[in-house]
């Protein structure tokens, strides 16, 4: 299924990247800076639209098969300061306060453990450090959907990487402690109706814990 994901990844996701998601991300990455680190990179769409500010850029992947997309699109598009790990966000490897942004574009529906991973991002922020986020999430003011979304999700799961349909991501992110400078939540233009809700924004790591 991995080998199956990382194939037809792109084209999957292709109308909804022009009907929405295209738009919302060079929205939220066109203002950052300084060091950065993206999780689960994937097949690397996030790349053109990081600016000159940033000095550093990490990509994690864990996936093997997601991984060697994103090396061979990194070497087409740049940017020549960037690099791929094949860290996941379980256990990241950097010393605490290593990066000024983490990003987390469609990843959070999938990690094991939501909490243990924003705990992982926390800790590798900086004081006043940024995660920016785009996480599809559960339909919570759409009940109908909501339902769906859970009767769907234990098989759903299997087939698409574990990613969680009704994943309560803004309650998560609040939960671990973050500051929300920003959210947006909007339908998901162009998506699987199961998908369609989702949220965007910025959170900050308080300057003192």
């Amino acid at each position: 299924m991995s080998w199956l994901m990382s194939t037809i990844y792109d084209r999957f996701m292709a109308s909804s990247e022009v009907g929405c998601r295209e738009a919302w991300r060079a929205d939220l990455l066109s203002g950052i800076g300084g060091e950065v680190l993206e999780i689960g990179a994937g097949t690397g769409i996030n790349l053109h639209h990081y600016p000159r500010a940033v000095s550093k850029l990490v990509l994690s992947e864990p996936d093997v098969h997601m991984r060697k997309k994103l090396t061979a699109r990194l070497e087409r598009e740049g940017p020549r300061h960037a690099e791929v790990s094949s860290a996941g966000v379980d256990a990241l490897p950097y010393a605490e306060a290593s990066f000024d942004i983490v990003v987390s574009t469609l990843v959070l529906c999938s990690v094991p453990d939501v909490g243990a991973a924003l705990g992982e991002i926390k800790r590798v922020l900086r004081p006043g450090g940024k995660l920016v986020f785009l996480e599809h999430v559960a339909a919570e003011d759409r009940p109908d959907r909501l339902r769906w979304q859970t009767r769907v999700e234990p098989v759903w799961k299997r087939i698409a990487g574990n990613c969680h349909l009704s994943r309560r991501t803004g309650a998560a992110i609040r939960t671990a402690g973050f500051e929300i400078e920003s959210e947006v939540r909007e339908s998901m233009r162009k998506s699987l109706p199961i998908v369609r809700a989702s949220i965007r924004g910025v959170a900050r790591k308080p300057e003192r814990l």
